[in-house]
C-alpha cells in the first residue's frame, strides 16, 4: 500500500472508520442487521464527503464479490446505450453471493432518455440487484427516480473532523507539518475530506522541512488568516485607500484574488456571528487559534451587525464577478468602495 495516494490508502474499510456521516452509517448498519436493505438508494451531497466510500462499504457488507460490484461514472457514460447495457447486466445472477451492486456516480448527468430507461429497472428490479445512485446535485434528479429510492443527505465535514483525521495520517506517514498549516488545509478543503487529503498529498513532497502556512499559500493558493485580518482592519477603519492599495499588493504577489475573496467572506462571517452573540465565537474553536479568536472579537467592535452583514453579501458578489472581470482586482475594489460608503 506504500505507493497508494493518501485518499485511497486511508479510505475507510470498516463502518467505524467513516467520519461525519453518522446518520447514514447508523441507518444502513441497522438495515443490514435487520436484513431490510432497500433495492435502491440515492446518496446526495458535496464532493469528497464519503458517498462512494459508503456505497462500497454497503456492497462489502452484503457480501458482494468484486466481479458483482459495477461502478458507472454518469459524467462520461450518460446516454441511453450505457443504461441499456446496465439493464442487460442486471438480468444475470451474481457470480458469488446474493447480490450485484450497481453504483452510478454523478447520476444527475444522465440524459432524459437514460433516466427513463433506468426508471424501468428501478420499478421492477430483480431480487439480487441493488442500486446506489450518487450525486452532488440531487435537485437535478427527476422526481420519478426520487420516488423509487431511499434518499440520504451527506453533509460537509467540519474543520474539527477533517483535522482529526489528517492528524492520524500525518502521524502514520511521518509528515512534518505545523498545526496552523493543518488547520489551513482543513479550512481550505470546504468540508471535503478527499480534497484535504489531496492537498496533504501534494504538500508532503513539497520540501523536506516542516510544512507551514506560507507553503500552503505558495503551492495551493490558500489565503492565511493574516491577509484577511489586514483587509478587515481596513474595512473596519473605513480606509478605502489602504484597502485598495493592499489589494494591489496582493495581486502583484500573485495571490489568487478569487480565493482571497472567499477567505474574506469566511472571515467577515465570523465577525458577523460575534456581533449576533459573542458566545458564537465558540463555533470557531477548531478553525482559529485562541489569539485569532481574540482578534476577531476585537474587529467586531468596529462593525455594526448590519454593516458586516452587508459586507459579507457584497464580497460574495465580488467573488462571483472576478471570473468575468477583465481586471481581476476590480470587483473587490468596487466592493471595498461600496462597503465603506455604506459604513460611513
Amino acid at each position: 500500500m506504500g505507493n497508494l495516494v493518501l485518499y485511497r490508502k486511508y479510505r475507510p474499510q470498516e463502518w467505524d472508520e467513516v467520519i461525519g456521516q453518522e446518520h447514514v452509517v447508523r441507518t444502513l448498519t441497522n438495515a443490514l442487521k435487520l436484513e431490510r436493505v432497500g433495492h435502491a438508494y440515492l446518496f446526495g451531497g458535496p464532493r469528497g464527503t464519503g458517498k462512494t466510500t459508503i456505497a462500497r462499504l454497503l456492497a462489502k457488507s452484503l457480501g458482494c464479490a468484486d466481479l458483482d460490484l459495477i461502478e458507472i461514472d454518469a459524467a462520461s457514460n450518460r446516454g441511453i446505450d450505457e443504461i441499456r447495457q446496465l439493464r442487460e447486466g442486471v438480468k444475470f445472477a451474481p457470480t458469488a453471493g446474493k447480490y450485484k451492486v450497481f453504483i452510478i456516480d454523478e447520476v444527475h448527468q444522465l440524459t432524459k432518455e437514460a433516466f427513463n430507461a433506468l426508471l424501468k429497472t428501478l420499478e421492477e428490479p430483480p431480487a439480487h440487484a441493488i442500486f446506489i445512485l450518487a450525486t452532488t446535485e440531487a435537485h437535478k434528479v427527476p422526481e420519478t427516480i426520487l420516488s423509487r429510492v431511499q434518499q440520504f443527505a451527506f453533509r460537509r465535514l467540519s474543520v474539527a473532523e477533517i483535522i482529526k483525521k489528517l492528524q492520524k495520517i500525518v502521524s502514520a506517514e511521518e509528515i512534518k507539518i505545523n498545526d496552523g498549516a493543518l488547520r489551513l488545509i482543513a479550512n481550505y478543503a470546504g468540508g471535503s475530506y478527499r480534497d484535504a487529503e489531496s492537498m496533504l498529498e501534494q504538500l508532503r513532497v513539497w520540501d523536506d522541512k516542516i510544512i507551514e502556512e506560507t507553503d500552503i499559500e505558495e503551492l495551493l493558493g490558500a489565503v492565511d488568516f493574516e491577509k484577511v485580518k489586514i483587509m478587515a482592519d481596513y474595512l473596519g477603519g473605513a480606509d478605502a485607500k489602504g484597502a485598495i492599495d493592499y489589494i494591489g499588493t496582493l495581486a502583484e504577489k500573485g495571490t489568487d484574488l478569487e480565493m482571497f475573496a472567499k477567505a474574506l467572506v469566511s472571515h467577515l462571517r465570523k465577525i458577523m456571528l460575534v456581533k449576533v452573540d459573542s458566545s458564537l465565537v465558540n463555533l470557531m474553536a477548531q478553525e482559529l487559534t485562541t489569539d485569532q479568536m481574540e482578534i476577531v472579537k476585537k474587529q467586531a467592535e468596529v462593525f455594526s451587525l448590519n454593516s458586516v452583514a452587508q459586507a459579507v453579501k457584497i464580497i460574495m458578489t465580488a467573488q462571483n464577478d472576478i471570473k468575468r472581470s477583465p481586471i481581476p482586482s476590480l470587483p473587490i475594489e468596487l466592493a471595498v468602495v461600496e462597503i465603506i460608503n455604506n459604513k460611513i
